[in-house]
């Protein structure tokens, strides 16, 4: 009788050891806002703008005070989703290409299921003629999404085609299916994406999954929202900015507290279906605010810088919680740019990156666990956009300095706008250091395409050799 006792008793002790050991991977929602800076979030200082739930989530979580991207979309959205720096794998505006691997790939192979909603914008439309397959509604798909609805994936924003603008009334596609503006009509985009990305985590809330959530707002047109719309038209017309300045600012303000909502959204929905304490999410935009819009942040005026190489055009959110496993209320210093999410997501899901994975960014999640990590000596952003008519250039930077291509070397707190240039006149001792640091760094990556010093920059559709570098070694730290 005892015996028996015993088996029955390491049998169940057997049974909970694999129970154990069976434990669900985590969570992971990545939501990107497109077109709005730090200077627009409460919780970094802004006075022109009331975001409670994405301060909640700095409030819950943690909040880093340097993460960098690219100054513009597409420049940002190609780097996030492949874990590499732009001269390894970037090459069209609006164009992402298909043999890259992605984060949506990595956890894929996991057994994740992946949804993407918001913004795509990837396949190549602004430059049909080079890219052949730039009606293939099946690319998300291919870029490691289970499920999708997005926004200009095979259509632009003119009626002419099919298409259509992105806020009121809008055409959208949603796995494999067109769905036309009228279809949509008198509805809100951002409405629309959410509830997809809700129905999403509703229906997966048993297995791991990923969204990656590039939304439509805060980009322009700038116009009113759900909350401020009123009785006003809510088919196309709607998407046509007022020529007011004053009401583009208010349906600016509009717009960043709707993120804001959505936000919120997303998150009680996670806590609705019991999953808030399984999932790591991560909040961040694409680039710098819209150069229209002027903000008043810890009563200094911000003007917009997209497109600029300023911290107003790469200075971004990063906002990191996950219920009851990230420091709570902590503000960390350290540098990261979007090169980083790739190990991240990996490091979450408790995956080592093979030898197809990306080389350049590294984990910040040991930090916003609490741990020290591996924090980084520098960023780099290397920029060519190949669209619009942006300086074009590179940097390498640290939280206080900062060291472009061609010699300029500013202290950005006290230089914003980057009107002082010290290369001239750096003096000896720790700067000195910083500047040489920089210096040795910068040299090890590549030329920027169409930019040398000293020389006016070549208009970019004039690039015959839109060069990029795969097996570009690893750039180094400060030794």
């Amino acid at each position: 009788m005892h015996r028996i006792r015993f088996c029955i008793g390491a049998l169940a002790g057997m049974i909970g050891l694999v129970s154990a050991g069976a434990v669900r991977s985590p969570n992971i929602v990545l939501i990107m806002a497109d077109d709005v800076s730090w200077e627009a979030f409460s919780c970094y200082g802004a006075e022109d703008y009331k975001t409670p739930n994405i301060d909640q989530l700095a409030a819950n979580g943690v909040r880093f005070n340097h993460c960098y991207s690219t100054p513009l979309c597409t420049p940002s959205r190609v780097m996030i989703m492949t874990g590499q720096y732009n001269f390894r794998n970037y090459t069209d505006f609006g164009f992402l290409d298909p043999a890259s691997k992605t984060f949506g790939h990595l956890l894929q192979e996991e057994g994740y299921k992946t949804a993407i909603a918001g913004k795509w914008q990837l396949n190549g439309l602004y430059n049909k003629n080079k890219h052949r397959d730039w009606n293939d509604n099946a690319r998300p798909f291919k870029a490691g999404f289970d499920e999708y609805c997005l926004w200009q994936l095979t259509k632009g924003k003119s009626d002419k085609d099919g298409g259509g603008e992105r806020f009121w009334s809008s055409p959208l596609e949603t796995n494999g299916r067109f769905v036309q503006a009228r279809e949509n009509a008198g509805r809100y985009t951002p409405d629309i994406m959410s509830d997809f990305v809700c129905d999403f985590i509703e229906k997966h809330r048993n297995e791991p999954f990923f969204v990656y959530y590039p939304t439509v707002l805060v980009h322009d047109p700038f116009v009113p929202t759900p909350d401020t719309i009123g009785d006003g038209a809510r088919d196309q017309s709607a998407n046509e900015q007022p020529d007011d300045t004053k009401q583009v600012k208010r349906n600016f303000v509009a717009m960043v507290e709707y993120l804001d909502y959505i936000v919120g959204k997303v998150v009680r929905k996670l806590e609705e279906v019991g999953q808030l304490e399984n999932t790591l999410i991560l909040f961040t935009a694409d680039n710098g605010t819209h150069k229209q819009i002027s903000s008043t942040w810890n009563g200094v005026r911000i003007d917009g810088g997209k497109g600029t190489m300023t911290d107003m055009g790469t200075h971004v959110p990063l906002l990191v919680y996950w219920k009851g496993r990230t420091e709570t209320g902590a503000v960390i210093d350290d540098l990261v740019d979007f090169s980083d999410f790739y190990p991240t997501i990996a490091d979450a899901a408790d995956i080592t990156l093979a030898e197809d994975d990306p080389i350049d960014g590294r984990s910040f999640l040991p930090q916003a666990m609490g741990e020290a990590g591996r924090p980084r000596d520098w960023v780099l952003c290397h920029y060519q956009p190949y669209w619009g008519k942006f300086d074009v250039g590179k940097f390498i930077r640290t939280a206080e300095y900062k060291l472009y291509g061609d010699g300029r070397f500013y202290h950005v707190p006290q230089d914003l706008y980057e009107m002082h240039n010290l290369a001239g006149s750096i003096p000896d001792g720790e700067v000195a250091i910083v500047n040489e640091h920089l210096k040795i760094v910068l040299e090890h990556t590549p030329d920027v395409p169409g930019f040398r010093v000293g020389e006016k920059p070549v208009p970019f559709r004039k690039i015959s050799n839109r060069a990029v570098y795969p097996g570009w070694d690893r750039i180094p730290d400060f030794e």
